[in-house]
Formats: structure tokens, C-alpha cells, sequence
């Protein structure tokens, strides 16, 4: 490690620690390091152009997010939440298990943590706290829990940005996310249960039967979307990138034709917001590609890679320890930068050690959406912070139960590859 890199270091964490952006900290501190070598400086701005414009997959990214903005903005999350109510709600504690059912459901359509939280998770706090019924900060606990559940369920941001660093086929990981975020939603839910009888929570009016079919009648044109997005790439019709275009594509068709529930005003909105989104993801990929870029070039991967050998640890031994760093990353850094910037130096390691790398890719976004809802940084605890006014103390002391309910499903995943490894297998994963 030279003394270009170390200044490097210093530089991205002295901006971060005040406050700049990780994306313009990760830029200048490239660029400082460049000048500090005496390397052309055209390079940073050459690597981040290469980066963006040879990898047709971020174009994936974009449309995912317009696709769940224009899920929220339209009357499509509340059909889809009035279904899960009649189907889950007549239980005791019956909002809390639609909570993690919506979650399931609506990650099928975002890709995305926090447009799960902002939107859905938004209203059906209101529902739960209505008239008394649940504590904001059990409510809000349990949608920033069921919120991490989103983009590990295809479609998923977070798998792109691995697959662009891991060059790990996207299709497979997609597949490889449904029994994990499946097994994600059932911990959730047996905890739900256990504090139903706990603290005697409220048992809902349930929604006849007769009911359903007209419910589900009125939500299957949503539910379809997850179905017509999986079977456009596992079918052969689509790349990873063309499904989310279709994905935005038949959004905006359900919202604006079928449902009516799509002005040109709100259009606007989204496509605004959607760029915003997508600008500020865009600047995070451009400042890790001239950063991994660095990193390669001091042989760090490789350093590690053979760190890691000598000390002779077991695949298992490897996963556990990668699992508590990120855990602990998680708490002072976004999904983000640990994908793009800390995950690679991993990546040669893992195949050093015949670790399969959609399982690998898999047990790292499950870490990363955990470290959404660990303090300080937990951002779904304050994207919902700042969409209800519910005081963050509340939330941090009601999302301990969920915490550890993910962190034992986390385990699962990380000692039974099989559980991600069986439906990419089934489409011909070797």
C-alpha cells in the first residue's frame, strides 16, 4: 500500500467525516491521489466515462426507480395493500403481518428499500396507528424492518451494482433473492406473531371471503408485474436491463390507462424525482469506478486474496467474518458504497475459496439491507423519521425483535447456500 493510497484514504475519510457527500469524497480523493503519483488526471473523468457507457446493465437502475415512483404515485399501492388486509389482516396483529406481506408483494415492482419504506410503508403506518390501535414506534419498527426485504426480492438495485463489480449474471442473482427474501418475510412474521400474544395487539374486523375475488380481481393487474418481469428474462424475451424498461413501461400503462390514476402533473413529478434519484446514484457508481479503478491498480484485491490464504480459513470461516464486518460497516456507511467500493476487494478472495459468487452476492446484499435499519446510520429509520414525525428513539427501541429475526435468516442464508443456490440451479445455474 503506497503513500498515494493512504493519502487517498485520508482524504475520503476526512470529507466524509464532515459531511460531503461519499460520492464527491470518493472523486476528489481519486483525483488527489492521481496528483499525489503524478498520473494523468484525465483519468478519473476517462474511468467514471468507461464505466458508465460500457455497462449497458446500469441502465437498469433508472427505470427500476421510475417504475416504483410511479407505483407510489398512482392508486396502485393502495389496491395492492387493501388485498393484503383482506388476506392477512384478520389475524391478531393482523397489520403488522400485512406490513411484511406488502413488502413482499411491492418488492416485486420497486427493487428498492426505501421506495418500499416512502411509499407503501408510509400509509399503512398511518393505518396502524390510527385511532390508537399500534405504538408509532412498533409500526414504523416494523416497516423499516420489512422494507430491507425489497431489494432482495427480483427486481433489486443493490444486485445490478453487484453484478457490475462481481460480473456475476443478474439473472441468476435475481432468482437466487426469492427463497431468501421469502424466508426475510417469514422471521418477520413469526416475531409479529410472538409479540401479537406478547402485548396482546389488536384483532382486526376481518373482510369476508365473499370479498376476495373482487379484491384480487382489482390487485391482479399489479401482481402481474412481478410475474411478467421474471418471466421476460428467464424466458429468453428480455435482458435484465429491457425488463426494467418493461417494468417501467407497464407501471405507467396500469397507472395512467388502467387506473386512472395518473395525471400529467404527477408525471412530471416522477420523471423529476426519478432523475433526481438516478443522478444521485449515478454519481455514487461514477466516484467507486475511478476509486476500484485505484484500488486495482495498488493490487489490494489480490493482497487480500492472498491474505486470506495463508491464514487458511474455511469458506464458512470467510462468510462469517465477511458477515460481521458488513454488519458493522452497515452501521456508518450506505448500501452503496459498500457494494461498489468495499465488496470487490472480496471478490478474488471468494473465488480463491470456491465460494459460489450469486450466493456470496446474495449474503451481501442481505447484510447491506440490514445496515438500513442499524443506527446511526440507518437511513429507512429516518426516510420514515421524516415521512411521519415518528421520534427515531421510539423506532430504535421497538426494531430490536425484527433485528434479530433478520439476523438469524441472515445466518440461515450464509450456512445453507442452498437456499439461494436452488432456483438458479432449476434454470441452469452450474
Amino acid at each position: 500500500m503506497s503513500s498515494g493510497f493512504l493519502i487517498c484514504l485520508a482524504v475520503l475519510f476526512g470529507l466524509s467525516a464532515i459531511g460531503a457527500p461519499i460520492a464527491i469524497s470518493m472523486i476528489v480523493a481519486a483525483i488527489t491521489y492521481l496528483a499525489v503519483t503524478g498520473q494523468d488526471l484525465g483519468l478519473a473523468s476517462e474511468q467514471i466515462l468507461q464505466g458508465l457507457y460500457n455497462s449497458f446493465i446500469l441502465l437498469a437502475v433508472p427505470l427500476f426507480i421510475v417504475a416504483a415512483n410511479v407505483m407510489n404515485a398512482g392508486t396502485i399501492s393502495d389496491r395492492l395493500l387493501t388485498f393484503c388486509v383482506a388476506l392477512v389482516g384478520r389475524f391478531r396483529g393482523g397489520l403488522g403481518y400485512v406490513n411484511v406481506v406488502a413488502s413482499l408483494i411491492f418488492s416485486g415492482m420497486s427493487g428498492s428499500a426505501i421506495a418500499d419504506a416512502a411509499g407503501i410503508g408510509k400509509i399503512i403506518i398511518q393505518m396502524m396507528t390510527k385511532e390508537g390501535r399500534y405504538s408509532p414506534g412498533f409500526a414504523a419498527a416494523i416497516t423499516a424492518a420489512s422494507a430491507t426485504i425489497g431489494p432482495i426480492i427480483p427486481p433489486s438495485i443493490p444486485m445490478v451494482m453487484y453484478a457490475l463489480v462481481s460480473d456475476t449474471s443478474i439473472g441468476y442473482l435475481f432468482l437466487g433473492g426469492i427463497l431468501p427474501g421469502l424466508l426475510m418475510g417469514l422471521s418477520l412474521m413469526i416475531i409479529i406473531a410472538v409479540l401479537a400474544r406478547r402485548k396482546n395487539l389488536v384483532l382486526e374486523a376481518p373482510i369476508a371471503l365473499r370479498a376476495m375475488p373482487k379484491l384480487t380481481l382489482q390487485a391482479f393487474p399489479a401482481l402481474m408485474m412481478p410475474v411478467i418481469l421474471l418471466f421476460g428474462i428467464y424466458g429468453g424475451a428480455t435482458t435484465p436491463t429491457e425488463a426494467a424498461a418493461v417494468a417501467a413501461a407497464y407501471a405507467f400503462i396500469l397507472a395512467a390507462v388502467f387506473y386512472r390514476s395518473l395525471s400529467l402533473r404527477s408525471l412530471y413529478a416522477i420523471l423529476s424525482d426519478s432523475a433526481r434519484s438516478s443522478a444521485a446514484v449515478g454519481l455514487v457508481i461514477g466516484g467507486a469506478l475511478i476509486f476500484n479503478f485505484i484500488v486495482a491498480s495498488e493490487n489490494i484485491p489480490a493482497s487480500v486474496a492472498a491474505l486470506l490464504k495463508s491464514i487458511d480459513l474455511s469458506p464458512i470461516a470467510f462468510l462469517l467474518i465477511i458477515n460481521i464486518l458488513l454488519l458493522i460497516l452497515g452501521c456508518i456507511l450506505d448500501a452503496a458504497t459498500i457494494l461498489l467500493v468495499i465488496v470487490p476487494l472480496f471478490i478474488p478472495a471468494c473465488r480463491e475459496l470456491g465460494i459460489d459468487l450469486v450466493h456470496f452476492g446474495v449474503v451481501v446484499v442481505v447484510n447491506t439491507m440490514i445496515g438500513l435499519i442499524t443506527p446511526p446510520y440507518g437511513i429507512l429509520l429516518f426516510v420514515i423519521n421524516a415521512t411521519t414525525g415518528i421520534p427515531l428513539r421510539s423506532m430504535i427501541r421497538e426494531i430490536v425483535p425484527f433485528f434479530c429475526a433478520l439476523l438469524i435468516a441472515l445466518l440461515l442464508i450464509t450456512l445453507i447456500p442452498e437456499i439461494v443456490l436452488t432456483l438458479p440451479k432449476q434454470f441452469g445455474y452450474r
